[in-house]
């Protein structure tokens, strides 16, 4: 599959591009940027072209691997859709529930494939760790993410301005909503800095989880973990934070298989809206200070 990179940051070069240049069956075809010598440089780096004009890349891939901020995404995700290209998308796929709606109805309008890329869902610990909260009847869960962006090569304006909620938020939806299923409900409270707790109701009565998320801590108090719990015990997952190359590649593999079978991946772009659906409810409970419904 002949794959085109769009976006020139950090997480494009790193690892869509990283990842694609190696893949086995995968090629990396070109890489897009709207400054045309940053792509340029990026692609030099992989020995493959740089394109500011995406019709120009378009024409010459299957699929593409975006990378870019979410708003600036979904304009992106509907002109590769439209011309018949599948999609290996970021997260969150949209920072409104409108336009995540707009993306999912470009790929289902377009019949492409799409995987949306949640970095923990892509991981071996994290399918057997779904496996065994699968054979369990659960009655809740918890998740924590707590980081210091300060400084990292992840400190961009977008996340600056939408905080942890909307940048980590959908790693933590994409392991507690297929485990504890949906999110009915959304009653969150702010911390110091960026940090927020969402407590969640879901869709079974009786079940709920909480989720705590920070960009804004002191260094020395990250970390990440998660959990369930039910009859069976408490099961704990902590994340691999160091192996995005391996997890996205993987991704890479997925939606290949997709687009062969013509199935539906579990982390398509309809999942990912439900993700955002949860993610627009939170800042609506955070501004209200009431527990608010989540839209269907």
């Amino acid at each position: 599959m002949r794959f085109g990179v769009l976006g020139t940051g950090h997480w494009a070069r790193t690892v869509h591009a990283a990842a694609l240049v190696e893949h086995p069956s995968a090629e990396l075809v070109g890489v897009w940027g709207r400054d045309l010598s940053k792509a340029e440089a990026i692609g030099a780096e992989f020995d493959v072209p740089g394109f500011s004009d995406l019709a120009a890349l378009l024409d010459q891939v299957d699929a593409v691997a975006i990378a870019v901020p979410p708003s600036v995404q979904v304009g992106l995700a509907e002109q590769a859709a439209a011309a018949g290209k599948h999609l290996l998308l970021e997260k969150p796929i949209g920072l409104s529930l409108d336009e995540a709606d707009r993306v999912v109805a470009a790929v289902r309008s377009a019949g492409v494939a799409s995987v949306v890329f949640f970095t923990f869902r892509f991981q071996a610990g994290t399918s057997t760790w779904m496996a065994q909260a699968a054979r369990t009847r659960l009655a809740g869960g918890a998740g924590s993410w707590l980081s210091a962006l300060a400084g990292s090569p992840f400190d961009s304006a977008w996340r600056r301005e939408h905080g942890a909620l909307w940048d980590i938020g959908p790693h933590a939806l994409s392991l507690l909503l297929p485990t504890l299923g949906p999110v009915v409900s959304v009653q969150a409270g702010a911390g110091a800095g960026d940090t927020v707790h969402l407590v969640l109701q879901h869709a079974t009565p009786g079940v709920s989880s909480t989720v705590t998320l920070s960009h804004t801590v002191a260094p020395m108090s990250t970390g990440i973990e998660f959990f369930v719990h039910g009859d069976a015990g408490r099961l704990v997952l902590l994340p691999d934070t160091e192996s995005p190359v391996e997890s996205f590649s993987a991704a890479v593999d997925e939606l290949e298989a997709t687009v062969v079978t013509g199935g539906t991946h579990p982390c398509d772009v309809g999942f990912a809206r439900d993700v955002v659906a949860v993610l627009a409810t939170a800042a609506r409970a955070l501004q209200s200070g009431c527990r608010e419904s989540v839209p269907s």
